[in-house]
Order: structure tokens, then C-alpha cells, then sequence
């Protein structure tokens, strides 16, 4: 089969599926479409925020319907409705005269990692990323979830953190850095902690008035809160510059003296499935071994996480964790989780063919989708 030039990626499907467009989100955005049983993802277009990205997505998404010469069954999109994508989604619906399906954010980014491992089971998702709209209209980021055909149940979340100044937090690790001293009580030193910050005593004082600080249960946030306390990245000159140099330095301490221990009592899990790291950063803010206290930050982080898994899963009695989000770029994350959940008897699925990011979210929407629709007879 001849596919078009704006194809990137093939993957095959467990079954014939009707065809669906799926146009994905705002980040790092490609676009899929479903037919018998392949989903094809197209370029990434990158992130939506120009003119000329909003064109190509649109021509990329009028190619692909050209080249499938037969009506989608549905179109998907994200939860977001201010999303370019979202908006072009509804016109070419009605253009089309066809269902339109909104599907969130995180349940795509697990339905990713299910349609390329052709997983039709009931799966726990363990959705880990920077920021995407949840159902309740706020911040999701560090995410439990139960995934089946139906659709997505939110079994926990990670401790919502504060973001001062909104999106400029994702931005700047050192206002999560204070964002976290605040919860844990040391507001009064953010002023000092920071002085080459101009803005310093402005956002303790956004903290503790609780204005601009929406929260967010983010772990891409959580990564830049402990750079930002460690001082390996206090502003951001790119994409998650702060978490990779978190990882380099786990990286570096960990080839010269092995993994350390996970720290005891680091994590608190509440009976409703919060997960609360706050006891990690209240141990390791005042570190001064920077690269011991990034391995110690990693260490932690994955027992955490794999008991909230493993406790997820002698709850709900599903044995198989599909892992999705940018945050799973981390080869540590990965492979420490990998191992523990290995350890704990529970399967584990992480994106191979697709990434792990939000340029796989399109063939998250297309999976969920898909699985709404009845059967191909």
C-alpha cells in the first residue's frame, strides 16, 4: 500500500477498526487516522501556536481523509476546547456530517500505549506528563487510572502542587522550588532561598495569599520543583530542561556508586489514592550532595510509584500497567518501574514504536474512538 507523504508511522491493530481521524492536541501535534486494521500517524507538526502550524495541521488532516476516499465513522479530539485542533475538529465534523468525540487528554495517552500493544484488556494507566485538562476543568499531570473498552475510571492522583504565576511556573523549576516550601510550611524562606529571583518575594507572597497558584497534580512539575531545590535548573531555556538534568545527575551518581535506597516514609498514600510526595521533598530540600539527592529523588519516586500501583492493582485485580506521558522519556523512571512492577507479579507496557509524549495522542484518541464505535462485522 502507497500511503501519503505525511505518514510517519504504522502500526498495526488487534482488529479491523471503522475508520477515524484523530487530530490530537496543542503539543507537539500529529494527527491519525484508522483503516481496516492499521492506525496511521502522521509528521509531527509541532506544537500549535502559529499561524502556519494550524495550516499544515489542517491540510495534513484533508490529505489523510483524501487518501482514506471513504467518510470517518468519528472524529477525535482533546478535552480542550480552546485547542486549535479541538475548534477544526468540531467545523470538519459538521462539514462532515459525522460524530465528534472528545477524548482526555491522560485516557489518550494510555490508550496509546494499548493500541500499539494491541492490549484490549481492562489495563491500570499510569499516566505521567506535564499538563493536560481533566475532567473536573483542572490541571491533571501525575495520574491512576483504570482504562477499558467503556472508557477510563480515575482510580488517584498525585498531591496537587501550587503553580505561581500559572504557566510561567512551567517555566521557571526555582517557583516550584517555592511552591514546595510553601506546602511545607517554610514560606518565609522563599525570599532568601531565591534573592537572585527579582520576583521572589512577590510569588511568597502569591503563595500565601493562594492567588495566580492554580494547582496541578503534574509530575513534569514535580521533576522541576526538585531541580529547582537541588539548584540544577532555576529558568528554562528549553523543554524540559530541568528534568533531564535532574536524570543526568541521578545518572551520574548512580554509574559511580550504584542506585541508593529509596527513602523511608518518603510518600504518603491516602485512602481516596492521593499520592503525596511531600514527605521526599521535605528529606532531600536541604540537601547539599546535589547528584545523591537527584538518585535519591528517583529512587523514591519509583517505590512510590510502584506501590501505588501494586495497591491499585490488588484493589481493581487487573495484573497489567500501561505506562504513558512525556514523563517516561526517563530512562531511569522506565526501567526502575519496569523492575518493580516486574518484581510486584504486574506486567508492564511502555510505548516502543510510538513515543511516550504528546506526539502519540493522536493514536490514543483514535483507540478510544474506535472502541466507542461498534465492531466491523
Amino acid at each position: 500500500m502507497i500511503y501519503p507523504g505525511c505518514v510517519e508511522l504504522v502500526i498495526p491493530l488487534p482488529r479491523p477498526a471503522k475508520p477515524v481521524l484523530a487530530v490530537g492536541a496543542w503539543f507537539k501535534n500529529t494527527l491519525c487516522i484508522t483503516s481496516g486494521r492499521e492506525a496511521f500517524i502522521s509528521k509531527t507538526l509541532g506544537d500549535l501556536d502559529s499561524a502556519d502550524a494550524c495550516r499544515a495541521h489542517e491540510e495534513t488532516a484533508r490529505l489523510l481523509l483524501g487518501w482514506l476516499d471513504e467518510k470517518p465513522a468519528a472524529i477525535a479530539h482533546d478535552l480542550h476546547t480552546d485547542f486549535h485542533s479541538t475548534r477544526f475538529a468540531a467545523r470538519l465534523a459538521a462539514e462532515l456530517d459525522v460524530p465528534l468525540l472528545a477524548v482526555q487528554h491522560h485516557h489518550a495517552h494510555i490508550a496509546a500505549v494499548c493500541a500499539e500493544h494491541g492490549a484490549e484488556e481492562p489495563v491500570l494507566g499510569l499516566a505521567l506528563d506535564g499538563v493536560g485538562l481533566g475532567l473536573d476543568g483542572g490541571t491533571w499531570g501525575g495520574e491512576l487510572l483504570q482504562v477499558d473498552e467503556a472508557g477510563f475510571r480515575r482510580l488517584g492522583h498525585l498531591r496537587p502542587l501550587p503553580l505561581p504565576g500559572g504557566d510561567r511556573a512551567a517555566r521557571e523549576p526555582w517557583r516550584m522550588a517555592a511552591a514546595v516550601l510553601h506546602e511545607l510550611g517554610r514560606n518565609g524562606e522563599i525570599p532568601v532561598r531565591f534573592a537572585n529571583q527579582p520576583a521572589a518575594a512577590t510569588v511568597a507572597a502569591m503563595l500565601q495569599r493562594g492567588l495566580n497558584c492554580p494547582p496541578a497534580s503534574s509530575t513534569g512539575r514535580v521533576f522541576d520543583a526538585m531541580a529547582g531545590l537541588l539548584g540544577l535548573c532555576r529558568k528554562m531555556e528549553f523543554e524540559a530542561q530541568a528534568a533531564i538534568a535532574l536524570e543526568q545527575a541521578a545518572t551520574r551518581h548512580i554509574a559511580a556508586h550504584g542506585l541508593p535506597q529509596s527513602l523511608d516514609g518518603g510518600w504518603q498514600i491516602s485512602p481516596e489514592g492521593q499520592l503525596d510526595l511531600l514527605p521526599l521533598f521535605a528529606q532531600l530540600a536541604d540537601t547539599t550532595d546535589v547528584e545523591h539527592g537527584a538518585a535519591v529523588f528517583h529512587a523514591t519516586l519509583i517505590a512510590a510509584l510502584a506501590e501505588w500501583v501494586r495497591q491499585a492493582s490488588q484493589r481493581t485485580g487487573i495484573g497489567t500497567v500501561a505506562c504513558g506521558g512525556g514523563c517516561f522519556f526517563n530512562k531511569l523512571l522506565s526501567a526502575g518501574l519496569r523492575e518493580q512492577l516486574a518484581g510486584a507479579g504486574l506486567k508492564t507496557l511502555l510505548a516502543s514504536q510510538a513515543q511516550p509524549g504528546d506526539t502519540a495522542i493522536a493514536l490514543g484518541q483514535a483507540w478510544v474512538a474506535g472502541n466507542s464505535l461498534a465492531p466491523v462485522a
